[in-house]
């Protein structure tokens, strides 16, 4: 059955759990479409509360949008961060990177490649599945494997625009945690504005040679396969037309990584600069087309812009819950804060907000789900979700008082770790201006 394979694909590794049946296979070729299941004639869907009415906001088995089937993946990918990224997270946060071994582990539990389609080298799954994992992530409060960026956001660019050589070359690697990637986008003098790169690819025969620098690169440190946004025609009559995406290789000639970029947040996520001189290409390392780089990143970003806004409402309700436990056992004029009506209507009004957000960017995972989510609609979730994820996090810090402050203290690490969240993958003025830009728009 596939919800056998599933569940002992996911819980291959871990302690005490066993299977009848053929033994795990670390194939991530396991298809694990994970579907809502269909009720008999005249029989009703099992209720599923919303997160405004479950018992706690991460409960299990809450949200319409999932079915059984997601909370038995979920169940496993919670345990699998508790088993294997939370013991060790301090650790790396010390190191500023985690280790590769644990990227391995998420490709033999099938964590990676979850979107992709099972017939590239990937696990195969729906966009839900993968949601889980993002979900799960926050939940941990534990901000280091660029898991979500590999899987999400790289691994769809070689799916959707490889060659066939590629896919097979990059995607079955990159799954099963052997080949971590990334996207260098950012330079010093061009961060949301796409249009502004200035690294530069030159034709050298049927080669390119590729010159430039790159900042901010999640995953750049550790990173085997980066693809790199360049310039590709000076000449075109827009910057947008003269961009191309090239598949860089670790360890070619000319590729050097600069120092790990010490962060106020993210301090387990390695992030990078990324430096190209002479950097020569082969004509296969192009990705796609030539000059039509600009076209698929906007094509791309959506899905980008949708994963930072579920994220960022993961971690509002991980806050929640933290603070909501911390109220309730710190004492202050002889009783617990959570007595206080002051600290009882802050968590009215975090709860209804995050609730509302929670809703909204639910309903955008459906539409992506069905391939129906627009940039506008993506944009506006990621600027509130993260807007939001920010209030929430001061407030919950504030709420926590002095020990708030302590780095021992989960809420200290969630609050610098959501600063990032309003900047990156487009910063939140961007993502107005594209709103503004669809409303003024004619029809």
């Amino acid at each position: 059955m596939l919800i056998q394979k599933v569940v002992r694909n996911c819980f291959a590794g871990f302690k005490n759990v066993n299977f009848r049946g053929s033994g795990h296979q670390a194939s991530v070729a396991i298809n694990m479409r994970l579907q809502h299941s269909q009720p008999q004639h005249g029989e009703a869907l099992p209720y599923r509360p919303e997160t405004a009415s479950a018992k706690t906001l991460m409960d299990i088995g809450t949200r319409r949008i999932f079915s059984e089937e997601h909370d038995l993946f979920r169940q496993n990918v919670r345990r699998f961060f508790q088993e294997q990224v939370v013991p060790h997270h301090d650790e790396w946060e010390k190191a500023g990177e985690v280790s590769r071994e644990v990227w391995e582990k998420a490709g033999e539990q099938g964590l990676l490649g979850i979107y992709i389609p099972e017939e590239h080298g990937g696990i195969g799954g729906d966009l839900l599945s993968a949601a889980v994992v993002w979900e799960e992530q926050m939940y941990s409060n534990c901000t280091g494997p660029g898991f979500v960026l590999h899987s999400e956001i790289v691994m769809p660019y070689i799916s959707n625009y490889g060659t066939t050589a590629q896919i097979e070359r990059y995607i079955p690697q990159m799954a099963a945690g052997k080949c971590i990637s990334a996207i260098a986008m950012t330079e010093p003098g061009a961060g949301s504005d796409l249009q502004g790169v200035r690294t530069y690819a030159r034709r050298d025969g049927s080669d390119w040679i590729l010159n430039g620098n790159k900042v901010f690169i999640t995953n750049g440190w550790m990173s085997d396969l980066v693809i790199v946004v360049t310039v590709t025609d000076r000449e075109a009559r827009a910057a947008a037309h003269g961009i191309s995406l090239f598949l860089l290789e670790a360890g070619t000639p000319g590729f050097h990584k600069g120092r790990k970029l010490q962060k106020i947040g993210l301090k387990a996520q390695d992030t990078a600069e990324l430096f190209f001189e002479d950097v020569r290409l082969p004509a296969d390392a192009l990705l796609g087309e030539v000059n039509k780089g600009f076209y698929y990143l906007m094509k791309e970003l959506p899905q980008e812009r949708l994963l930072i806004a579920d994220m960022a409402i993961a971690s509002c309700e991980f806050m929640f819950e933290e603070t909501r436990n911390y109220v309730m056992q710190r004492k202050a004029f002889g009783k617990t804060i959570a007595h206080l009506q002051t600290v009882q209507h802050k968590l009215a009004e975090l709860k209804t907000e995050i609730c509302i957000g929670r809703t909204f960017v639910d309903s955008c995972l459906q539409l992506h789900a069905n391939k129906k989510l627009d940039s506008s609609t993506a944009s506006m979730a990621k600027y509130w979700a993260s807007e939001l994820q920010n209030r929430v996090a001061t407030q919950c810090l504030q709420l926590h008082g002095g020990w708030g402050y302590m780095w021992e203290y989960p809420i200290a690490k969630a609050f610098v770790d959501s600063r990032v969240q309003p900047i990156y993958g487009g910063t939140n003025e961007i993502m107005k201006e594209l709103i503004a830009r669809n409303i003024i728009s004619k029809k």
